[in-house]
């Protein structure tokens, strides 16, 4: 490849990567705005499912996630592809559902006087942060892996994986402990 090739495959990368992160800006701006600001519309109990539903989806992300880093660990290329698709795939429906769950009856709180609150928070803090933090590199990662950019699809999905990982592992956990700290 020339050097004038390799520089516009970089060009066309950053532009790309440029791209990807100001989209996750907006989208996180968004979600900051629909939980903090916007006030919830007025739904019934009709849609109280949601909450059960997106702690699946995220579950089911956690679950693709680690059959596909086992598949890569044995090198089954296609196999790995299928379930780090998979994974996307339920994570944006956890997203679809965590939005419309916002939309329809805002943020829900922790009980005041619950047990395990602090931790709770603790908890709940570094996953919307690392969140936050995983919508980039997942976009990224995809990127890399669908562009054929395997070397730079390796570097950061060592860190993406953990990250991802932890995020749909204790989206599950504060579903749980706010459920039954609701009792």
């Amino acid at each position: 490849m020339t050097t004038a090739a390799k520089a516009n495959t970089k060009s066309g990368s950053g532009a790309a990567i440029a791209a990807i992160l100001a989209i996750s800006a907006v989208a996180s701006l968004f979600l900051f705005w629909l939980i903090y600001v916007h006030p919830a519309a007025a739904a019934s109990g009709d849609y109280a499912f949601l909450p059960a539903m997106n702690a699946v989806f995220n579950g089911l992300s956690a679950t693709a996630l680690l059959i596909g880093f086992a598949f890569i660990r044995a090198r089954r290329i296609s196999a790995h592809r299928k379930s780090m698709i998979t994974a996307f795939i339920f994570s944006t429906l956890f997203l679809v559902g965590y939005i419309a769950h916002h939309a329809l009856h805002g943020d829900v709180r922790y009980p005041l006087t619950a047990d395990f609150r602090t931790f709770y928070l603790c908890l709940l803090a570094s996953h919307i942060f690392l969140a936050v933090v995983a919508l980039p590199m997942v976009l990224v990662t995809f990127f890399f892996s669908l562009s054929g950019r395997i070397p730079q699809h390796r570097a950061i999905a060592r860190w993406t994986f953990p990250i991802w990982l932890y995020v749909s592992v204790t989206g599950v956990v504060t579903f749980a402990m706010l459920r039954l700290a609701q009792g």
